[in-house]
């Protein structure tokens, strides 16, 4: 039997705060389904020349009083980064919070808006240690 990875979805509460945190990430919209019937959207966004990886994000239009809730049922979505250090200076001067900081130049851990616990890895070999990250706290969970 044949399987073939499709997408990981998520339910979003806040769609612009949502969507604007996985651009921060480089992910752009590739798809997009808009259900009058069902009152909800779905948004496809995946890494440039990843297409086939996207994220579903689905976002119910009357609302979802659920979310966001500290439910990780489905675990993490993770990435891989050009320069971990980078990417979570990027996100930090966004207002991100790092939850678990890249202290070992390898692997951080950051919340989406809709509390989507993403997993962010270092591409290739480990990053050297280096200030401010080496001596940062965690910050609440992930």
């Amino acid at each position: 039997m044949a399987l073939r990875y499709l997408h990981t979805m998520v339910r979003v509460k806040d769609l612009e705060k949502t969507m604007a945190f996985f651009t921060l990430l480089g992910l752009k919209e590739t798809r997009r389904i808009d259900n009058e019937g069902g009152r909800f959207s779905l948004i496809f966004m995946a890494p440039e020349g990843q297409e086939e990886c996207p994220v579903e994000l689905t976002y119910n239009w009357d609302g979802d009083e659920g979310l966001p809730a500290d439910s990780r049922h489905f675990g993490h979505l993770a990435y891989a980064v050009d320069n971990i250090y980078e990417t979570c200076q990027l996100l930090m001067d966004n207002g991100i919070t790092i939850n678990r900081p890249p202290r070992d130049g390898h692997m951080a851990f950051v919340r989406s808006p809709d509390n989507i616990s993403i997993e962010l890895l270092q591409a290739g070999e480990s990053l050297a240690p280096a200030e401010p990250w080496a001596s940062m706290e965690n910050t609440g969970h992930w």
